[in-house]
């Protein structure tokens, strides 16, 4: 039997009756003659207050223990499920990660997947299982302990699993019924689309755009794994949601896909630098060992031997970003005059493949901030993205203008 792999999010299986809407989702295609691989999440708000009582009782917690508790929302879901499911004499097993196995590193609560051998799902669809509902979000690690994959992780054994039993395709089921051309709560002109290519995808998701885990679909893209996002609340036809797939797959596309935004950016600034060689990699080295994630960097043009370096990080590192670099100062690794930091700022982002073979997309974009009167305070660009940082209180004029200047709501 051909299998179809379907990811229920958490606010779809938040409640018993969203759990058996689910679950009639599931058997509507083991009529059509799949075998189904359900990866399910903790119902919704479960795994935050799981986190809650790890930290209250623990604050300095064993990283295993935590694993141990936050993975237990999963396997919650995947036995009501289950139970759910045979309730509708549909033949069905839950298994949790270590049972399967999903062998991952030892990197607890931020572990990574490695194999998922099929054998023994396989063997049980063999015997007439029609349904396996598997806990997102964990595995196991090589010294057999439960590991969790961060948050978000679900999305990502999903497309693991669609990889790993060659799944014809692999449904994710949430909130929304796809991939619009941005945020409709920001722009009530932004659009559905029917089909976004992996690379754009990935850089709206990294980008701020909610809809998917980044990991998921990194790894979509390299093994080729057909996504689908869909609402769980909705009723489903052939063509609902939005299909993640290949470039090669879709005919026609604009020439931008979607604009993205960030609203909880910062933008930071060492003062006064010595420019020489190395400098940089002091800097950055610093900021990574300190476990601040940075995105956007600027270096500013030397006068007598010294520079301003520039760089934009996520608003709740910003702390951990200044005590990064004055430990650096400290250690005599670099120098500088000052740090400034910047924490009102936010990120609007264009995206499109189309962008490869079509100029003038950066000059437009930065006509429409002109004209709406926004000033762009650094820029980076990508073969097929340009993002700007602006002041905070501009973003939702800027998103608004630049989809109505690239005219998002009007399909290829």
């Amino acid at each position: 039997m051909p299998v179809l792999v379907m990811k229920f999010g958490g606010t779809s299986v938040a409640t018993l009756d969203r759990i058996r809407r689910a679950a009639k989702r599931v058997g509507v295609e083991v009529a059509k003659g799949y075998d189904v691989i359900v990866i399910v999440s903790a119902m919704s708000g479960k795994t935050n207050e799981l986190v809650g009582w790890v930290n209250e009782t623990s604050p300095l917690y064993d990283a295993r223990e935590y694993d141990a508790v936050v993975s237990s929302g999963e396997n919650v879901t995947a036995g009501l499920m289950a139970l759910t499911l045979q309730e509708m004499d549909v033949p069905a097993r839950s298994w949790q990660g270590w049972q399967v196995p999903v062998r991952t590193t030892s990197a607890h609560s931020a572990a990574r997947i490695e194999e998922i051998p099929a054998d023994n799902i396989m063997a049980k669809f063999a015997e007439g299982m029609k349904v396996a509902v598997v806990s997102g979000f964990q595995g196991v690690s090589p010294e057999g302990r439960i590991t969790t994959l961060g948050r978000g992780g679900s999305d990502t054994t999903a497309v693991a699993f669609a990889a790993a039993f060659e799944a014809e395709r692999c449904d994710i089921y949430t909130d929304v019924d796809g991939v619009y051309t941005t945020d409709p709560r920001v722009s009530p002109k932004a659009r559905k689309l029917e089909k976004i290519a992996f690379e754009e995808m990935l850089e709206l998701a990294s980008l701020g755009a909610k809809v998917l885990q980044t990991r998921s679909v990194e790894l979509a893209m390299r093994y080729k794994v057909r996504l689908r996002v869909l609402s769980s609340f909705e009723e489903q036809s052939d063509n609902a949601g939005t299909l993640v797939c290949d470039e090669e797959d879709i005919m026609e596309s604009n020439v931008v896909a979607g604009v993205a935004f960030s609203r909880d950016e910062s933008k930071m600034t060492l003062v006064s630098v010595a420019d020489r060689p190395g400098i940089a990699a002091s800097i950055f080295t610093a900021l990574s060992e300190g476990g601040v994630n940075v995105d956007m960097i600027v270096q500013n043009i030397s006068e007598e031997g010294r520079t301003d370096m520039t760089w934009s990080c996520p608003t709740d590192q910003v702390a951990r970003a200044e005590k990064a670099v004055a430990d650096a100062k400290a250690q005599g690794v670099i120098n500088f005059h000052e740090v400034i930091a910047d924490t009102d700022v936010a990120k609007v982002s264009v995206v499109g493949i189309g962008m490869r073979s079509h100029t003038g997309v950066a000059a437009k974009m930065f006509q429409v901030l002109s004209a709406e009167g926004i000033n762009i305070k650094v820029i980076t660009t990508s073969e097929i993205k340009i993002s700007v940082l602006i002041d905070r209180k501009y973003m939702e004029l800027a998103v608004q203008a630049l989809h109505d200047a690239f005219e998002l709501e009007k399909a290829a």
